[in-house]
């Protein structure tokens, strides 16, 4: 991969919030190491332990930077337990952050290449806390690697890691089985559903989807814009960041499906 910049390209989306210290504290540790180092937020509002709902962000943000960057995400209610430290390789990004499934819906995305586990003592703080990962492991992880060690300094390649259900939608026979990974505050449903996922189903726009959503079936239309249905009515449609969703033109999909983060969901053409 070409890391494609001088200046290198290092992202942070976290659960810290900015009442506190925190973020700054990793940022420091940062251009200690590489000065040159462009930090880019990508979020800090990530709610609390919220894992999947930081993979969903994580997801949405890492596709609009300049090949080559690197990416921390820090939403790790596991820190000070035996969960790993990774750094996953991809097509055209570095994820770095815990194992547990948090980087692996962005990652799979740009296609995985290799994940290593942060063993390499030389690449920390010289005092790991139990509780400040963030700062201790990761933030200098990916400055190091900003530098140009290789990625197979920090640690052993790993095949086995965390991959959670919500990282990828299961083709089975002529349906498509997902989950649901955001609600926005229009009440949207976000799918983790994708493009690729519909052509494999043969569904392009204009076609009618069947959708169930625990024991609730829909007929939503996939459109391309919202006023394509009246008002009120529900609609499928591929929102900006890849993923299908569900909406209704000027209401609330989530409260009319009953939909919930985290709910199980099947599509299929209807015939």
């Amino acid at each position: 991969m070409n890391r494609g910049h001088s200046v290198q390209i290092i992202s942070l989306l976290t659960d810290f919030g900015l009442k506190d210290v925190y973020v700054a504290e990793m940022k420091a540790i940062i251009l200690q190491i590489c000065p040159e180092a462009k930090i880019i937020d990508i979020s800090h509002n990530i709610e609390k332990f919220n894992v999947r709902m930081g993979a969903f962000m994580l997801a949405c943000a890492a596709p609009y930077f300049p090949e080559g960057s690197i990416h921390i995400g820090v939403v790790d209610p596991g820190v000070g337990t035996e969960r790993r430290a990774i750094i996953v390789e991809t097509q055209r990004s570095w994820f770095v952050g815990p194992d547990n499934g948090l980087l692996m819906l962005a990652a799979e995305k740009e296609g995985i290449k290799h994940v290593y586990e942060i063993r390499n003592k030389a690449y920390m703080r010289f005092q790991v806390s139990h509780t400040f990962h963030g700062r201790d492991i990761f933030a200098p992880a990916a400055a190091y690697l900003a530098r140009g060690i290789a990625v197979s300094e920090f640690g052993p390649e790993i095949i086995h890691y965390t991959t959670p259900e919500y990282a990828k939608a299961k083709l089975e026979e002529n349906q498509v089985k997902g989950e649901i990974l955001h609600i926005d505050d229009f009440g949207n449903i976000i799918t983790n559903i994708s493009i690729s996922e519909l052509e494999k189903l043969g569904v392009s726009e204009g076609d009618v989807i069947s959708l169930i959503i625990g024991k609730d079936k829909f007929q939503v239309k996939l459109c391309s814009a919202y006023n394509e249905v009246s008002k009120g009515e529900a609609l499928a449609i591929i929102g900006s960041h890849g993923f299908l969703e569900f909406s209704v033109n000027l209401g609330n999909a989530a409260r009319q499906f009953k939909a919930e983060v985290g709910k199980c969901l099947k599509i299929s053409r209807k015939c």
